[in-house]
């Protein structure tokens, strides 16, 4: 177990605090990579032998550290990956690390459903299931041809791999940030989804506004629901074209949403992050003769004029988004 993937507990009103804790983290490794708004990845490959402690007892030393130092608590899922420590973080609970050990990816991915996988979107685990591919032990066991009819070549070795416990990711430190994040707390646990959706749009309003002005785009978005139990749902996909229109990451952000299917779920607070940007002048853009379509970018390009020259609060984000 080298790799750490820490959520620190920010409230909202804290989250200028993030550069603060990475660098406590940094204080045990210089690999360490920025997950915002309240996250990261380090690599304590180095830590481990220079320490004498694995990464679990550097964990623990952590946690207390950021309380001590900064009254923050913290979350965090240990592995011999990347993608492995994501895994384990969402198992985690305050208080305790879960650990991945090293020869024990199988035991703790196969009971695992199919769209726990990083990477499988709803469409994807639906044809899995289909199949009967429904764990991801299952998926380990399957011959690789048949994944590769089901999702592609690429695909299919990936998601193979993957499910075989292979994680060939790596910390990036210093990475330049490829995603922008837009998080709506409630004041109170919340039980209306009418509720729930008006924080998608201004979330998703926001988030667009935010790529307009840097001239990105982003390919995927992805959802993540904080319950009043301080557990957590993540769910991603990725758009049918890179865009930074309101209303196309407003109705993505519905999908994600009722795909969730949540009944009476007391809802902490609701986050959007626009993922794999690009530049727009490098995306394509799907004609459409849509009289409201058009309207709606005519509308934000006055609404991005109006922010750029009086100010963000000139304009409500969300507002604009169908």
């Amino acid at each position: 177990m080298t790799i750490l993937c820490v959520r620190f507990q920010l409230p909202p009103t804290r989250e200028a605090a993030l550069p603060e804790l990475l660098g406590l983290l940094e204080e045990f490794t210089p690999v360490v990579e920025a997950l915002p708004p309240d996250g990261a990845l380090a690599d304590l490959r180095g830590a481990e032998r220079y320490f004498g402690r694995d990464a679990v007892e550097l964990a623990s030393v952590i946690r207390v550290r950021a309380l001590a130092l900064y009254g923050v608590d913290c979350v965090i899922g240990a592995g011999p990956g990347p993608m492995l420590a994501r895994m384990a973080l969402r198992d985690a609970r305050p208080g305790l690390t879960r650990a991945v050990p090293g020869g024990g990816e199988r035991a703790f991915l196969d009971g695992k459903p199919v769209a726990a996988l990083p990477g499988v979107g709803t469409a994807t685990a639906r044809t899995l299931c289909e199949y009967g591919l429904d764990t991801l032990g299952r998926v380990a066991a399957a011959p690789l041809s048949t994944l590769q009819r089901l999702v592609g070549a690429k695909a299919g070795r990936e998601l193979h791999e993957k499910a075989q416990g292979v994680d060939r990711g790596r910390v990036v430190p210093n990475g330049v940030s490829r995603s922008l994040a837009a998080d709506r707390p409630f004041d109170r646990d919340e039980l209306d989804p009418d509720r729930h959706r008006r924080a998608l749009l201004s979330a998703a309003g926001d988030l667009g506004a935010r790529l307009r002005a840097v001239d990105k785009v982003c390919r995927t978005l992805t959802l993540t629901v904080r319950y009043a139990d301080r557990s957590a749902t993540t769910r991603s996909r990725t758009l049918k074209e890179p865009t930074a229109h309101s209303a196309a990451l407003t109705r993505t952000a519905y999908d994600l949403y009722e795909a969730l299917g949540l009944q009476r779920a007391r809802v902490r607070s609701l986050a959007l992050r626009a993922e794999s940007l690009t530049p727009a002048e490098h995306a394509s853009h799907q004609l459409t003769f849509d009289p409201v379509d058009e309207k709606v970018r005519r509308i934000e390009e006055v609404a991005d004029r109006a922010r750029a020259k009086f100010g963000p609060r000139a304009v409500i984000p969300g507002s604009l988004a169908a």
